[in-house]
């Protein structure tokens, strides 16, 4: 604790192996590298975690440099609602917004659900993801999950309707949900989706690359169209009318849970559907969006289930049923 009764701030990089790999269109990795803050005022911590993402611009050294860049600030009484202008939306200033919101459920005495007025989050399903691979090789992979009532299918641009043939075919029960990570294009965008619609696929992600999906506007959607890549705080989300249905809330695009929860009281006053999303990450990161989950109709917080290991007092996870966060772990 600063003399003046502030939080002192301090962040570091975090290495956590994944079981097997994790792949998308845009490749695969092993390690989910994260970053934790941490804002301490006497015998209170409060932590918050993030995970740079390259598609944004962002490593973990520039986003770990940025957040080390916001101790005088914190140290001098910088607060959640002031760091919403004082760093741009992004995995930085997730890590810090959900450490401060940790500091003052710890300050309080209360559950952060309650300190904000928001709904108590209850045990939902949440999507359980399929790698990117050959479809026989997912397919595989699908009939081990078969049990799970929701899957996430990443797609990657040719091939694609053989490998949604082969994932249904695999686990015929499970709802499916597809994310196709920016990697679909005009000229195959119908056929992947008759392909989908054949397969009772219910939610496409991200089919074309942001600020290229103006065929979106153009045609009669068969099926439930979320946006992700291009959709990230508040700002971003009336230039997507007429174009997506649904849109992927990720702490780690508007900047934190602060943003995220404006962010969905938004959307939905818009006639969007809410999907609360993650990057492969710890418990530490999942529990704060756990407040979103009241809100949304898909539940895509399968980080911890992806790694070989994951933080202590981790979410407790019954099959595809995530549980609300201890205390022990965040707010």
């Amino acid at each position: 604790m600063t003399s003046n009764g502030f939080p002192i701030l301090d962040a570091r990089l975090g290495h956590w192996p994944i079981a097997g790999s994790f792949t998308i269109s845009r490749g695969a990795k092993t390690e989910a590298v994260t970053i934790m803050a941490e804002v301490r005022l006497g015998a209170l911590t409060g932590r918050g975690e993030c995970v740079p993402y390259p598609r944004y611009g962002e490593t973990p050294e520039t986003s770990l440099s940025a957040l080390l860049a916001m101790r005088d600030a914190v140290s001098s009484g910088l607060d959640r609602n002031a760091l919403q202008s004082a760093m741009p939306p992004g995995a930085a200033r997730n890590a810090l917004d959900c450490a401060l919101l940790d500091l003052e459920a710890k300050r309080s005495g209360r559950r952060i659900w309650d300190l904000l007025g928001r709904p108590a989050p209850e045990p939902c399903v949440t999507a359980y993801t399929i790698s990117l691979g050959a479809p026989e090789v997912m397919a595989k992979a699908a009939a081990k999950a078969a049990h799970r009532p929701l899957l996430k299918i990443k797609l990657g641009g040719d091939g694609d309707p053989a490998r949604i043939a082969a994932v249904r075919a695999a686990a015929p029960q499970s709802q499916l949900i597809v994310d196709a990570n920016e990697s679909w294009n005009e000229a195959n965008l119908e056929a992947n989706l008759a392909a989908c619609v054949a397969a009772g696929v219910t939610l496409v992600e991200q089919p074309l690359p942001a600020g290229r999906d103006d065929a979106l506007a153009q045609m009669t959607r068969p099926l439930t169209i979320c946006a992700d890549e291009s959709v990230h705080a508040s700002g971003s989300l009336e230039a997507l009318r007429g174009r997506y249905d649904a849109v992927n809330i990720k702490l780690d695009k508007t900047g934190g849970l602060t943003e995220a929860l404006a962010m969905a009281d938004a959307a939905r006053a818009l006639g969007f559907d809410i999907m609360v999303g993650c990057m492969v990450a710890t418990s530490l990161s999942m529990a704060p969006a756990m407040l979103l989950t009241p809100l949304a109709r898909f539940v895509d917080l399968d980080g911890p289930l992806l790694l070989a290991e994951d933080c202590e007092h981790g979410l407790y996870y019954q099959d595809s049923l995530v549980y609300p966060p201890d205390a022990a772990l965040w707010g």
